[in-house]
């Protein structure tokens, strides 16, 4: 929700920007010398705001994610895409086997594995 509270500035930028009313003998509104790039500025704008507000914080976080994800190692608690708890028990390139209940692991791939809970001693899941 943090779009809305670039909205006044944006709006603020687009008065700015506007183009101030044709008098007798001005040039055309399309040609080049009336403020060609003033009409770009609300767009150059909009996509400023937007690389700040969404496209940058889902890089830090994709890179947060990846960084965990080559972090992992044996005894760590983990949680799936799916919703599953299990403990990591073998790491082997982009495969890791999770172990989800006594004498029952899952091979899935680390791009699943989407939190990384604190090591584990006995190798458990918590059962909380």
């Amino acid at each position: 929700m943090r779009i809305f509270a670039a909205l006044p500035v944006l709006h603020a930028i687009t008065l700015f920007a506007q183009e101030a009313p044709a008098t007798q003998g001005a040039a055309p509104a399309g040609c080049l010398g009336s403020g060609g790039i003033t009409g770009f500025l609300p767009i150059i704008a909009m996509v400023a705001i937007f690389y700040f507000l969404i496209i940058r914080p889902q890089q830090k976080q994709q890179k947060k994610l990846n960084e965990m994800r080559e972090a992992m190692k044996r005894g760590d608690g983990v949680v799936t895409s799916g919703g599953i708890h299990g403990v990591v028990t073998n790491i082997k390139g982009s495969i890791a086997t999770v172990r989800i209940a006594e004498g029952v692991k899952v091979d899935v791939e680390k791009s699943s594995l989407t939190v990384r809970e604190a090591s584990l001693e006995s190798g458990e899941p918590d059962t909380k």
